[in-house]
């Protein structure tokens, strides 16, 4: 089988990675890229090989650009001329038009509900001929395309059957014996993020003199710091980034990936931005499994309330062990489903619109 695989951001490099590997040993595959902060760092590492559609020195795009988009999309399509691929996937609007354009199957991966992320829904989701999502993930009207699945973008990676957290890889960069936590800033600003606000410089300052008696502070963020927060910066091979996270005490952040992939870990999240309350996967972690706390930016009492007590809760690591264990037993290894899912397209679509249980076999 012929697979052309778009990957327009680090998240989706972790999203494919396992099951990419698993792939290329019996298929023929292209994996195409754009320049997104470290996309290109993280397949290097990974040994894995790619076509850049976005050169370097060029600067991002996004589908809001439109010039940028329809470029991307050209040599994306060129790509597929010349590949004659037999399935293309995504969670790109350019690998649903491309698909489109060629009559052929476009696998369409999405964990964020169509509400959340309107123009990318638009843009994409109507192109898309199947759409992969969380059960607890919707897509509105196009809600009949999907195929749902009892598992997170983050257990195709952060899955016990694929992760083991190393606290070696943690020590390269500080010593584990003084409990620690992990402060994120994200740039809030993508398209979806118009209007959204998270932990502004008093609020961060204040998280930190709550923590600084119990723990070491280590910030990692996108955006630049204040002057009086550089002294806890840290910079981290992404590729070492779970491992440093499996073993934290506490992750605070105003991004949403990270605080997923610390639930998925048994490590309590605290996320605190203006998406809380709206986005599916997460509300789950939160509500039915208790792995983190959704705060809005409106409840910042709250905010210091929550993070104080759970920085002082003797039995954390055992209560959000169990947590962990509950949810993975109700959840799927999603790389091993995917993997079966392209291998077998368009048989596996049929056998899980006739029989979803049949995804637990991925266990």
């Amino acid at each position: 089988m012929k697979i052309l695989i778009h990957l327009g951001h680090p998240a989706h490099f972790h999203l494919y990675k396992n099951s990419l590997l698993s792939l290329r040993s019996n298929n023929e595959i292209i994996v195409a890229i754009k320049n997104k902060d470290v996309l290109e760092q993280l397949l290097v590492n990974a040994g894995i090989e790619y076509v850049n559609i976005w050169k370097k020195g060029k600067r991002n795009i996004t589908f809001l650009n439109t010039f940028g988009q329809i470029k991307q999309e050209f040599n994306l399509l060129r790509i597929a001329l010349k590949f004659k691929p037999d399935l293309i996937t995504g969670s790109s609007v350019a690998a649903t038009h491309v698909g489109k354009l060629m009559n052929l199957p476009s696998l369409y991966l999405g964990e964020d509900d169509a509400e959340v992320v309107p123009k990318a829904s638009r843009l994409s989701l109507p192109f898309a001929t199947i759409i992969l999502s969380p059960v607890v993930c919707s897509k509105g009207k196009w809600e009949y395309k999907k195929i749902a699945y009892q598992s997170y973008h983050e257990l195709a990676y952060l899955h016990p059957n694929h992760f083991q957290a190393d606290k070696d890889i943690v020590e390269k960069y500080f010593s584990t014996k003084k409990p620690y936590v992990i402060i994120r800033f994200a740039k809030l600003n993508a398209h979806h993020d118009k209007g959204i606000q998270g932990i502004n410089t008093e609020i961060a300052q204040k998280l930190i003199d709550i923590l600084k008696p119990y723990a070491d502070i280590y910030i990692t963020s996108e955006r630049e710091l204040e002057p009086q927060f550089e002294q806890y910066r840290i910079k981290i091979n992404p590729l070492d980034m779970h491992h440093v996270m499996a073993f934290a005490q506490l992750y605070i952040g105003d991004s949403q990936t990270m605080a997923a992939e610390a639930g998925v870990l048994g490590v309590p999240f605290v996320r605190f931005n203006d998406f809380v309350g709206r986005i599916g996967y997460l509300r789950e972690l939160e509500d039915v499994y208790q792995l983190g706390y959704g705060i809005k930016t409106s409840e910042v009492d709250k905010l210091y309330k929550t993070v104080s007590d759970l920085i002082k809760m003797q039995d954390r690591a055992e209560v959000f062990a169990q947590r962990r264990q509950k949810m993975l037993s109700e959840k799927i290894d999603y790389a091993q489903f995917l993997t079966w899912f392209i291998e077998n397209y368009p048989q596996s679509a049929q056998i899980m619109r006739e029989n979803p249980d049949y995804q637990y076999k991925f266990k």
